[in-house]
Order: structure tokens, then sequence, then C-alpha cells
């Protein structure tokens, strides 16, 4: 066979395998395409295992730490009434966030709170991923994120225990938190993480000043004001029954508050590690100044005041950790002991209110100030935001907008109890104290 008869047939027999094949390499690239569009997103496991760890963290803050650090500033025959409703907030919220709660407060496009789309969790599966603040972003399980902003959920309502402690009946208390939750925390959660009117403005919010603190704490100044002083507030002496059981609580809470503030970056990365900074930085700096307050105006530091001191400390850095310097965390902290010391020590007294625990002088008032401070201070700025004035300017419409609506809506659902059930034990329940008349139970048994 010459060569040009040769190199024909090896044409021929070229094109005829490129016939039989292209049908096969053409199937094979599709089937390829199908894979990819078919396989999971890909889930850092080290950012995973990061918000797995931080989630426990954030429920010690409630269980054990808020239940032993209000449980010790009660008189003893309420010891137990407050933990039981710090546990009752983790068990009736705890299935309220994944019935209605998650789906009301991160889905949907809403301004001012989302839609039921994943009610019951409907449609989320164990491969939906969540994107985190990572540069460029990764993903964890949405399952993971459920359970952690699950967490956020379950302290919000516990914290105002502290306004009303030691005089709300158990079943009005439990019809509150199931309530509130609903129709305060879940829309703001909503408007300031999920997409709402305050995201879509620009508001810093790391962690939760204005969703957990200031929502909370105001909200519990309406609720103490609303439902009365104890009996007897004013005329007999109702301190702290065990200082130790307080400090230990709020030790605790000093721990979780790093899987609360640093948890928020929902990455083990850069963020986490600056919000973790900061936020021991400002509760630090906040122990020592309150203190130094302290000693020059009662002439020694307390016990009481460094636990105080420490907590507003983390409440004030809440929603600025991610967003300013370490130097930042301690002007907030410095801030933060000289309001909430003024707070609890001169203006409760002056207007006469019984905020029991002090759940406004701390969480309301300190929550207001980070919020504030973290316009003043940022280094990152929301966005669509070109200054740290502009910052400020929408830090303050929504300190103004939540301070307005948390302790609006409390009044309308304490009114609704109170007309249906009411809200306080009668007079003799309420001497007797609540662990027995609420629970038939003692804390402490006496030989």
């Amino acid at each position: 066979m010459s060569i040009d008869a040769r190199n024909r047939a090896c044409r021929r027999l070229s094109l005829r395998l490129a016939a039989f094949t292209a049908p096969l390499l053409g199937s094979a690239a599709a089937f390829a395409q199908d894979a990819a569009a078919a396989a999971p997103p890909v889930v850092d496991s080290g950012d995973t295992a990061w918000v797995l760890t931080s989630t426990a963290l954030v429920l010690m803050m409630t269980l054990p730490g808020l239940a032993l650090f209000y449980g010790g500033l009660v008189r003893a025959k309420n010891v137990l009434n407050v933990l039981v409703q710090c546990f009752f907030c983790a068990g009736v919220v705890g299935v309220l966030w994944i019935l209605v709660g998650y789906s009301l407060a991160f889905s949907g496009d809403g301004a001012y709170v989302g839609d039921l789309a994943k009610a019951g969790l409907a449609g989320v599966t164990i491969d939906s991923v969540t994107a985190n603040f990572a540069t460029p972003p990764r993903n964890i399980p949405e399952y993971v994120f459920i359970m952690f902003q699950a967490m956020f959920a379950i302290i919000t309502p516990a914290l105002i225990i502290g306004a009303v402690a030691e005089r709300m009946k158990f079943s009005a208390f439990v019809a509150f938190i199931s309530i509130w939750v609903l129709v305060v925390y879940c829309p703001l959660a909503h408007m300031v993480w999920g997409g709402g009117w305050i995201f879509d403005a620009g508001a810093i919010d790391f962690a939760g000043g204005l969703v957990v603190h200031m929502s909370s704490g105001f909200s519990a100044l309406v609720a103490a004001l609303l439902i009365g002083p104890r009996r007897g507030h004013g005329k007999e002496a109702m301190p702290p029954h065990n200082l130790v059981l307080c400090l230990t609580g709020a030790g605790l809470l000093w721990t979780g508050w790093f899987g609360f503030n640093a948890g928020s970056a929902l990455s083990a990365g850069p963020l986490a590690a600056l919000a973790f900074l900061n936020t021991s930085t400002a509760a630090s700096t906040a122990t020592l100044t309150w203190a130094a307050i302290e000693w020059m105006h009662r002439g020694k530091p307390t016990a009481l005041g460094v636990a105080t001191a420490a907590v507003a400390g983390l409440v004030a850095i809440t929603p600025a950790c991610g967003n300013v310097s370490p130097m930042g965390a301690i002007a907030i902290g410095i801030g933060v002991s000289i309001i909430c010391y003024g707070a609890v020590t001169i203006l409760k007294p002056m207007f006469g209110y019984d905020d029991s625990l002090d759940a406004f002088g701390v969480h309301g008032v300190g929550g207001a100030w980070g919020a504030l401070a973290a316009g003043i201070f940022a280094t990152t700025l929301g966005a669509g935001i070109e200054s740290n004035a502009q910052q400020i300017i929408v830090q303050l419409k929504s300190i103004a907008f939540t301070a307005v609506f948390a302790p609006l809506a409390t009044v309308v659902i304490l009114l609704g109890i109170k007309a249906v059930i009411g809200l306080r034990p009668d007079e003799e329940d309420e001497a007797i104290g609540l662990d027995l008349s609420e629970h038939s139970e003692n804390a402490y048994v006496h030989e």
C-alpha cells in the first residue's frame, strides 16, 4: 500500500473512531458536570468544630452561668425558682426555635421579620450550609448555625429574670418567655442579622448588643415597673444570699462569653481571634474601673461590684468586639463601668424602680453604650458606611428603635398575661418564697 493510500486509510479510521467516541466523551462530560452539581458544598471542619464548641460555651452561659449568677443574688427562699426559670428558658425556647423561631429570624427577606419557609426546619438537610465571615467565606453546616443561634435565643429572655426575680408567678413567666421570644427576639434578630432593615442600614452588632442585651434590658425595665416592686422593697434589707454562687456564675459567664463573641465569627480565624481578645480585654478593664470607682465612692471594692463589673464589660464589648481594636475595647470597658455604676447606684435609687438584679442597669444601659461605642471606636465600618460619624448616626437610629420596640411589645405581652392568669403570686406565697410556693422545694435543708 502506498503512503498516500495508507494515510487516507488512517484518516478514515480516525474519523470512524471520533464518530464512535464523541457520544461517549460527551456523556462522560455531562456525567461529570451532573456529579459536580450533585456533590454537597464543601464544609470547613475546623470552622465547624469551633462553632460547635462555641455553641456549648454559650449554653454554659445560661446553664449554669446565669443561673448561678442570678441565683446567688436573690434571697435563699427564691434561689431554686431562679434556677428553674433558667432551665425553662432552655427548654421552652429550645423547642420554639426549631418549630418557628429560626425561620422567623433567618428566613425570608422582610424588613422587620422573616417568614415561615423554614418552620420545623423545612428544607434544611444534613448537606445544607451557611457561609461564615472568613475571607474568603467558608461553609459550616446549617444545623450548626441553627443551634448556635438557638443558644442566643435561650439566654436573651433569661436575662429578664434579673428584673422580675422573687415576685413573678412561674406560669406567667413561662407564658411570657414563650411569647416574647417570638414577638420581640425573633423580629430583632431578623432585622439585625437576618437581612432586615437594620442589617441593610449597615449597623454594627457583631454578637448582640441590640438583639440580646438592649432588647432584654429595656424589656426588663418595663416588666419591673408593670409588675411592681418586691414586697418590702425599700423598707427591709434584701442582700444577696450567696455571693460565692454569684461570683462563680460570673466566672462561667466570662468563660462562656468567648463562645458568644468569638463564635459569632462562625470561623476559627483572625476575626474570631480579634473578638476573643477584645472580649476579655473589655471585661478586665471594666472590672478594674468599677473597683476603682467603688474604692473612691464607698471606701473599698466589693465582691458584688467585681461580678457586676465583669458582666457589664462583657455586655458592652459584645456588639463591637469584631469591629474595634484592643485599645477601643479598653475605652469601652472604662466607659461602661462609669455609666452602669451610675445607673445602678444613682439612677435606680433616684427613680425607685425595683430592678432586682440590675438587668436594665447592666444589660439595657451597657448594651446601649456598647452599640454606640461600636460606631465611635470602629476600625471596620458597616456595609455602605463611609465614616465613623455616619456609623454613629446609624447606631443611634438602631438604638432608638430597639429602645422603643422591645419595651412596647413587652408591655402588651405582660398586660395580656395579667388579664388571663395574673403576673404575681399572692402575698402569702411571695412571703414564704417562690421555691416553696411555686415548686414545693427548698434549696437548703436545715437540720
